[in-house]
């Protein structure tokens, strides 16, 4: 039985800040779970998208080449995707998807594009949480807050440090959230640069 549908993929943005009315996207990648087939392209943000310190320190980047006229415009990037995702997608798999989606739906609405996607999607987190309820009898919490980010979550894949031996980049989210989804619905291990890193026994079928 196939339990990773044809018509989910994985999605990761990189933005030039999380104000979706004011911030642009200047990043996106995508991973098919069905065929493995991904998405990865650059753009430059629009005139009027503002730029948050903060967001330069995560990416690595600077304003400047956010700006780089010689790489595309944001309206093209976003039809690219939609493009490439519309015959293959219906639902969106993220780390904390609804930032992502909250960015795509004001963008379609902005450049006047079909939105392709389903309005549900799958977090990572949450599927993470309760995988971990069913194998402790409990929640990962400490102070009233999930201990589940995103570098707990890989840990509790079997993939340790991940984030910290690579630069941050959409393809690779989006890939290590495949690689992760796989693992704690499947049990199994899916693209082949975390081949190295075994499952834990505890997620094993």
């Amino acid at each position: 039985m196939t339990i990773v549908s044809r018509s989910m993929i994985t999605v990761d943005l990189e933005m030039s800040g999380l104000n979706s009315d004011k911030c642009g996207v200047w990043q996106i990648g995508a991973v098919d779970l069905k065929t493995k087939e991904f998405f990865i392209e650059e753009a430059k943000i629009d005139k009027e998208d503002m730029v948050e310190e903060g967001a330069l320190k995560i990416i690595g980047k600077s304003e400047i080449e956010l700006r780089d006229k010689k790489k595309q415009t944001q309206k093209e990037l976003i039809t690219n995707f939609f493009k490439w995702a519309k015959s293959r997608a219906k639902t969106i798999v993220g780390e904390v998807p609804q930032l992502d989606v909250e960015f795509l739906t004001k963008k379609a609405r902005k450049y006047r594009l079909d939105y392709p996607f389903h309005h549900r999607t799958f977090d990572l987190h949450s599927v993470a949480q309760t995988k971990y309820f069913e194998i402790k009898g409990k929640f990962l919490f400490k102070d009233n807050h999930s201990e589940l980010g995103t570098t707990g979550i890989t840990a509790f894949c079997g993939i340790e440090n991940i984030l910290f031996e690579r630069n941050h980049d959409a393809l690779e989210d989006a890939k290590l959230v495949a690689e992760c989804f796989t693992r704690l619905i499947r049990g199994r291990k899916f693209l082949p640069e975390y081949s190295s890193y075994k499952i834990p026994r505890y997620l094993l079928k």
